[in-house]
């Protein structure tokens, strides 16, 4: 039986073994999540211990810039599409159990820390809104409206964070609001002004306790700390390009892949063939690595070992890892063509790494670098893994 045959074949009883006619198999979603095919609009559903596909799901819309969540139990996936749809699938049946369209452009959401809301960020109209995570049906609408002539902003880095509250950022107003959804018929928003220019994207660190924006049109970035919001919007890494001029920036970087690993936070720079190592006690830039292009994802292997790199742009074939200890780069691979997106395994064994020109997935071994695998996908980008539902700010 030749690897292709073999593979093909181990897929198929997987997927029979998901759909019985039982109904779902008694199985956990631990060792679950997707693949965002964005080319088709389906997702692909993966088991990350047999490093196979075992379910595709149609029907998702325009997933040009998807992102996803989970809930509390890994069982549902949560979708959010750049066309505005919403959609929440059972990745143990393989089907979308609801959908619907919210908004017109949207880039991404987030879950409540209860797990009870789901919560979307839009481009158009601009605002956030929240929904009942069983129902999907609509609860708060927040209108991103700021300015004296009530303008409309694109939200940006929407996060959940403690306390039922979620963080988020005003592209074109250049502020973060915090909004408490306790109740969430009546949701209490704060909002900070004059934050910087142009937020792109934003995390919360793994404690729940501080809100990062990093800003796109000047060096820096806005730190807020949400156990003591009274102390207003701290500016930070302020000037981190001074002297030097500022290269193309090809593909927007992003934050969200939460390169925190111990005290420091490692973080891409606007502009910049570098990552900055920040120091989380202090909020004071400790050094630099030197890396191949302009960084997308700066991601942390989940043992804070190690921190990965892909690139936008003309470098993004290319993968850098960094040594945490040394601040090195230890090694370069180069996966495929255009690498959008990298996830690692819980206990960080392995990464999967989208290919997107390609059509393929590529599995690594973390300490040796072997490649373990490879599945085939259509123009795939985002990878997310069930163990997000545990962990805050994913």
């Amino acid at each position: 039986m030749g690897a292709r045959t073999w593979h093909l074949t181990l897929a198929a009883t997987a997927l029979a073994v998901l759909t019985g006619c039982a109904g779902p198999a008694l199985r956990g979603t631990g060792d679950l999540g997707v693949v965002i095919e964005r080319a088709t609009g389906s997702l692909q559903i993966v088991d990350t211990t047999h490093l196979v596909a075992i379910a595709t799901v149609q029907g998702l819309g325009d997933l040009s810039h998807a992102s996803v969540v989970y809930s509390r139990d890994g069982r549902f996936a949560y979708v959010f599409g750049r066309d505005g749809g919403l959609s929440k699938v059972d990745l143990l049946k393989g089907v979308i159990e609801r959908r619907v369209m919210q908004a017109g452009n949207s880039i991404g959401g987030a879950i409540s820390q209860d797990g009870k809301l789901v919560a979307a960020q839009n481009y158009l109209p601009g605002g956030v809104k929240v929904f009942k995570a069983d129902t999907l049906e609509l609860l708060a609408d927040i209108p991103s409206t700021y300015g004296q002539q009530g303008e409309r902003s694109k939200v940006v880095g929407l996060a959940d964070a403690p306390g039922n509250r979620f963080v988020w950022s005003l592209f074109d107003a250049g502020e973060i609001w915090v909004g408490d959804f306790s109740n969430p018929a009546a949701p209490r928003i704060e909002k900070f002004s004059n934050i910087g220019l142009q937020p792109y994207d934003g995390l919360v660190t793994p404690n729940g306790r501080h809100y990062l924006a990093g800003l796109f049109g000047e060096d820096g970035m806005a730190l807020l700390d949400l156990w003591h919001p009274e102390k207003g919007v701290r500016r930070i890494l302020d000037g981190y390009g001074k002297g030097q001029e500022k290269l193309p920036v090809f593909k927007m970087p992003h934050l969200r892949g939460w390169a925190v690993a111990g005290r420091f936070a490692y973080l891409p720079a606007i502009g910049r063939h570098e990552v900055l190592v920040v120091e989380t006690e202090t909020w004071r830039e400790v050094g630099r690595v030197a890396v191949a292009g302009q960084p997308v994802f700066v991601m942390a292997r989940p043992d804070g070992r190690q921190v990965w790199v892909n690139f936008a742009f003309p470098d993004n074939a290319k993968v850098q890892v960094i040594d945490v200890e040394t601040r090195q780069v230890v090694k370069q691979l180069e996966p495929g063509k255009a690498i959008l997106h990298m996830e690692f395994t819980p206990r960080g064994e392995a990464v999967w790494i989208s290919a997107r020109d390609d059509n393929r997935v590529v599995v690594y071994d973390t300490a040796s670098f072997a490649r373990r695998a490879e599945l085939s996908a259509s123009s795939p980008s985002g990878i997310f893994f069930t163990a997000r539902a545990a962990r805050i700010g994913f």
